[in-house]
């Protein structure tokens, strides 16, 4: 005997949205290869033909999860402003939920041989190239790499290994270090620094 199964009306927006939460949940905790879309689709509570349905494919799915958080906030964050920002949800309350999911994500995916982490390589690489329109260094690219690789460490220490002080230090005293050596890392020495600050500004000084 079949069970009737209740009516539910449809909600292509919040089926989307759940199955995205699933799917970044699952590809933070196993990275993209070991992620199915089997698990996926029982996290989110739906058939598995959804996902193809509105994705198209596990690959398309993970671009989705990185930008949901990822792009946005390139777009809608000045480059002089994207590293604190980024740096402040990876500090905040032991970290955004949703930049860790990312960052886990990142972690997780960036060294499989599958061709979907160029979808997180380019990324990553988006936020550089943000960066390194802050400098005028010949090696404006490497910095801003050097920067990422920083803002990615600081993340792993802090919210995955949770290695002290580190863990537990208050984030206005974190950024304080590490947004004065940015500074230093992306100007040479008679440069000022992100909005105009040259060397006899402290960072006492900062806005």
């Amino acid at each position: 005997m079949v069970e009737d199964v209740p009516h539910r009306p449809r909600d292509a927006r919040g089926t989307r949205a759940r199955i995205l939460h699933a799917a970044g949940a699952v590809f933070a905790e196993r990275g993209y290869e070991a992620a199915t879309v089997r698990d996926i689709a029982g996290r989110a509570g739906v058939n598995q033909a959804l996902i193809f349905r509105y994705f198209g494919s596990k690959k398309a799915l993970l671009t989705e999860v990185m930008a949901q958080g990822g792009k946005e906030q390139l777009v809608n964050t000045p480059p002089d402003r994207l590293f604190e920002t980024a740096l402040r949800g990876v500090l905040a309350d032991g970290g955004r939920p949703d930049w860790n999911r990312m960052l886990a994500v990142y972690l997780r995916s960036i060294g499989s041989a599958d061709a979907a982490p160029d979808t997180v390589r380019a990324l990553g690489e988006e936020y550089a190239a943000a960066l390194a329109t802050l400098s005028s260094a010949d090696d404006s690219t490497l910095r801003a790499q050097l920067a990422m690789a920083w803002l990615l460490g600081i993340g792993v220490m802090r919210t995955v290994v949770g290695q002290e002080p580190l863990a537990s230090a208050e984030p206005d005293e974190i950024c304080g270090h590490v947004l004065t050596a940015l500074e230093s890392l992306l100007h040479d020495e008679d440069e000022g620094g992100p909005g105009g600050r040259t060397e006899e500004q402290g960072p006492a000084d900062r806005p």
